[in-house]
């Protein structure tokens, strides 16, 4: 892999002709830690059901032993690899753009969802310096990312929606990164609405779903 401009490949679910809106809109998924897009597939299913958006499934472009992708190494706990983050971010924000503009869809109507290391990169890519926000971010079990070189930009992101859920005795990323983002992020103005219950598991729970969905649903409910 080319550090310096790593490629990201992707898969696509269209939606379905007989309940998309009018104008297009998207759901981006963003995969675990050593996951894939079969990861993410299925809570895609989970948050739009009757597949009214267009569904974007983004591949990590660093293909780690033993197996799957990964967005970026890691450094310290919460803090990502400068030289593997700086480059994925950048690489996810120019596929992004070019991927939307390929479907007609604008940011202003896209959701950038993640678990766990998809997560951090949601929140990342969607609340970079210099660029417009998304509809709304949906975090499960993830973290704002401590990196030299990268903070986010909340100046002005006032009322942007923003779903958080976690698992209160999450063994792998504790439920307190959780609770700092929602924290960081109300203080800022953006509309955080937060969902925490005791999964003792790196998992996401009927709960956490219900909770993200209803926050997907009236993001892109215009």
């Amino acid at each position: 892999m080319n550090l310096a401009r790593p490629v990201i490949a992707h898969r696509e679910r269209p939606p379905s002709a007989d309940t998309r809106p009018e104008k297009p809109t998207a759901v981006v998924l963003l995969h675990s830690r050593a996951g894939d897009e079969h990861e993410v597939l299925p809570l895609l299913h989970d948050l739009d059901p009757e597949e009214r958006h267009l569904g974007l499934l983004p591949l990590g472009p660093l293909q780690l032993p033993p197996e799957g992708r990964h967005w970026y190494l890691i450094e310290r706990e919460a803090s990502p690899e400068p030289t593997t983050f700086l480059p994925t971010l950048a690489a996810l924000s120019r596929w992004l753009d070019d991927t939307l503009a390929g479907h007609g869809v604008d940011l202003g109507r896209t959701v950038l969802a993640g678990f766990s290391q998809g997560a951090v990169m949601a929140y990342s890519v969607g609340l970079a310096p210099a660029r417009p926000s998304p509809a709304a971010i949906l975090a499960f079990s993830g973290y704002i990312p401590r990196v030299v070189g990268f903070e986010l930009e909340l100046e002005g992101r006032a009322g942007l929606p923003v779903s958080i859920v976690h698992g209160s005795l999450d063994p792998t990323v504790s439920v307190e990164f959780g609770r700092e983002a929602r924290a960081r992020l109300e203080t800022a103005g953006l509309a955080v609405r937060y969902h925490e219950d005791p999964a003792a598991g790196h998992t996401i729970t009927a709960g956490g779903l219900a909770h993200a969905r209803a926050v997907l649903a009236e993001a892109l409910a215009w």
